[in-house]
């Protein structure tokens, strides 16, 4: 039972930063209809900013708490600002051609951003600077430290805050709007240059904001993290059904089931990655459109 309630913890640890993830990527899918494969590369250049920013700010003060809070807001208004910049130069001419166009633009941004990152700043690993005390509680047999209990509540934090700015704004509901019917949309006198710029904005800054969780628990990174957190956003997002807020959600808590359970049962850790595509696999095979996605309908 102890065992069980232990990887409990870590399931919602790790499925809280592969939601957060999940819902970067599901936004700008939802509203521009792009599968943004430069996602995983912004979370990399993100990373890099943190520590950066962090190793700064803890030169002025040694409140780790109040860096991790600065790093964080300021990571993520810059990543912001240059995910719309790259929706503005890459994506927004290629608006009216093929998807495929545009895919291949988004690898090549990711690309770009990776080798950029190799060339001003070395292929050497690097680690961030601990932002948060290190605090351990057991109760009864479970053993946590302080560093999940915040990554899981800040997680929930921004969730609920994502949550109450698309349904309450009236930039939210012209999200919404825009994500169910571009053209009407525009017809009512919403500006989709202005969402979509907004979505980018938005998916950016979460992504950032994963990124602060994530180093948290997985303090070593390098030029080459943003691979692996592209298709495990990719997953989970499309497990869930890409495009739909709370199937990222869903879909990156199961991504994180399978993650934790998987070494459990097998005999080799290194097969939880067979059993993740396996699972979404078998999903797309019985629900193409992911757990809580609509079927799209072509109109004609």
């Amino acid at each position: 039972m102890g065992v069980l309630l232990q990887q409990a913890v870590n399931l919602l640890q790790l499925g809280s930063i592969y939601a957060l993830l999940a819902i970067g990527f599901s936004m700008v899918y939802g509203i521009v209809g792009l599968v943004n494969f430069a996602h995983g590369d912004i979370f990399m250049v993100a990373t890099y900013l943190l520590f950066f920013l962090a190793t700064w700010l803890f030169s002025m003060t040694s409140s780790s708490f109040a860096v991790l809070l600065a790093s964080t807001a300021l990571a993520a208004a810059a990543i912001g600002l240059l995910a719309m910049i790259i929706e503005r130069v890459a994506y927004k001419p290629l608006r009216g051609a093929p998807k495929v166009s545009l895919v291949v633009t988004s690898l090549a941004v990711g690309l770009l951003l990776q080798h950029l990152v190799l060339e001003f700043l070395g292929p050497n690993s690097q680690r961030v600077p601990r932002m948060v005390p290190d605090i351990k509680f057991t109760v009864g047999t479970v053993n946590f430290e302080f560093y999940q209990i915040l990554i899981i509540l800040f997680a929930l934090f921004i969730m609920l805050l994502l949550n109450q700015f698309i349904r309450r704004t009236r930039t939210g509901v012209a999200m919404r709007a825009v994500s169910q019917d571009a053209t009407a949309a525009s017809l009512m006198g919403i500006s989709k240059d202005f969402i979509i710029s907004v979505a980018f904005v938005i998916g950016a800054a979460i992504a950032t904001v994963g990124a602060s969780l994530y180093g948290m628990a997985y303090p070593i990174f390098d030029p080459y993290i943003g691979q692996m957190i592209n298709w495990w956003s990719f997953t989970a997002a499309v497990l869930g059904g890409i495009g739909n807020i709370r199937g990222a959600v869903l879909g990156g808590f199961l991504l994180a089931a399978v993650m934790v359970i998987s070494p459990m049962v097998l005999p080799v850790s290194s097969y939880r990655d067979i059993v993740a595509f396996s699972v979404l696999i078998l999903v797309l095979l019985v629900k193409p459109s992911g757990l809580l996605g609509k079927r799209s309908i072509q109109k004609v």
